[in-house]
């Protein structure tokens, strides 16, 4: 959108600020606030509940002397400040500068501050003296910054290092008649993760490597007429021991997977199949495993059972020793009227009794309070989980899949998918995946048949 003369925000010089000049601004505490203020101060925990706020007061002051008077160009020089009451998330704080004194020949303006929050009460007071700017500065409205705490993709490239120490794993691409998908297989096996097999047309195939324009040369292709027979075909080559694991191509997942169930092929486990996100979030210190977003649609418990077993033994291969399970539910407490806190209760009492083994288990807990500390201490909620949770278990397919799409799309964050359950693992990745999304997907594949071998390099 084009911007208009009176979209700009201008700064107040020296020359046009007097005794009795005053400006204000409010803002609402949120646990995002104290949250940003924790991971600025080092992300060695929680900030407690007293300090943060008076932390996000100091900046909400020192962002009303920098944008509104006199605004940009200014230096704070000497505080002198008093807190008062507390603010609580949710709180709104009221802010006033009003102009003391002006020193044009030094520029010092001193500036009295006032601060009141909940009902009123007093906050904070006290005094500043400002350098103010000599010269007139017009800047348009900042949007709000897309704000990353860490480096994007920083865990995936210490998984995919990892798993490079390990020989590739033989892998059936099954179906790659797109460029992203033979591209995507290709980098793969030139990052050292995987060993390819191409199964699918190979004419297509061919196709689809010269418009990538990537070489076949060095991996052999299982020509195959159409889809279903390149599903059929490499399922058959891992019950073969032809090859180690599989790979989503250019196929629908439920066409890919249907030869993987059928008895014949005899890669099934007792344990169901279940698909797993694995979250490189930006900010956090851990990978999120986000289960099941993509092949269970409506699990009942005996099914969350098993795809929570699943979760937790590739937290292990990746090696997490004993993850920490948050059970998903939009409560914290158990209410007859919302099964998935029912659930909740019951699976955390089979992990009490060792029909759940591996990891810790905690639930209901909602989303905040399953990977927020803050919000966890704010609502009062004490486990080993509660905010710390490793593996997130959802309530059902849909709210799995928007989390894991939510991080991705909305928080900068980086996806992996793979699924469980079978005596191979199977990498299912998506045409709208990045390069490091699909690499880390293989990179998972192998340190689980890594795990699965007794962890032979």
């Amino acid at each position: 959108m084009l911007q208009t003369e009176t979209d700009f925000i201008a700064n107040r010089t020296i020359e046009q600020i007097k005794p009795g000049d005053s400006a204000r601004l409010s803002r609402k505490l949120t646990v995002r606030d104290l949250e940003l203020i924790s991971a600025l101060g080092g992300g060695g925990g929680p900030v407690a509940c007293e300090t943060g706020p008076i932390a996000w007061a100091g900046s909400s002051l020192a962002a009303l002397i920098g944008t509104r008077l006199p605004g940009a160009g200014s230096r704070i020089d000497a505080v002198n400040l008093r807190f008062h009451a507390g603010l609580a998330v949710g709180d709104t704080l009221d802010l006033e500068v009003s102009v003391r004194s002006v020193d044009v020949a030094t520029r010092a303006v001193v500036f009295e501050c006032t601060g009141t929050g909940h009902e009123g009460k007093r906050v904070v007071e006290g005094s500043l003296q400002v350098t103010a700017p000599a010269n007139q500065i017009t800047r348009a409205p900042a949007d709000s910054p897309n704000l990353i705490i860490g480096e994007r993709g920083a865990k995936f490239r210490k998984l995919i290092a990892q798993a490079k120490t390990f020989k590739p794993i033989l892998t059936a691409i099954v179906h790659p008649v797109e460029p992203n998908a033979v591209a995507g297989a290709i980098e793969a096996a030139q990052a050292g993760l995987i060993s390819p097999v191409f199964v699918g047309p190979e004419t297509r195939i061919r196709a689809a490597a010269k418009e990538a324009g990537v070489d076949l040369s060095n991996w052999p292709i299982e020509d195959t007429e159409h889809s279903d027979a390149a599903a059929e075909t490499a399922a058959r080559m891992a019950h073969e021991g032809r090859v180690h694991a599989l790979m989503k191509g250019s196929l629908h997942t439920d066409e890919f997977l249907h030869p993987i169930l059928q008895p014949e092929m005899n890669l099934r486990t007792k344990r169901r199949l279940s698909h797993v996100f694995l979250m490189d979030v930006p900010g956090t210190d851990r990978l999120l495993f986000i289960t099941d977003g993509a092949i269970n649609i409506a699990p009942d418990l005996a099914a969350k059972t098993e795809i929570v077993q699943n979760a937790i033994e590739m937290a292990h291969a990746l090696g997490v020793a004993n993850p920490r399970v948050a059970i998903l539910s939009a409560v914290e407490v158990v209410n007859p009227r919302i099964p998935s806190t029912l659930d909740a209760a019951a699976l955390c009492k089979m992990a009490e009794r060792g029909q759940i083994t591996g990891a810790v288990l905690d639930g209901p807990l909602a989303f905040d309070n399953a990977v927020s500390t803050l919000a966890a201490e704010i609502k009062h909620i004490h486990s080993d989980v509660a905010g710390r949770a490793d593996i997130l278990l959802a309530p059902d397919l849909d709210a799995g899949n928007m989390i894991a799409k939510q991080l991705e799309y909305l928080a900068s964050s980086e996806a992996a998918g793979v699924v469980l359950g079978a005596r191979i693992p199977i990498i299912l990745t998506s045409r709208a995946d990045s390069a490091q999304s699909r690499l880390a997907s293989c990179a998972v594949a192998a340190l689980i048949h890594a795990h699965q071998a007794g962890g032979v390099a």
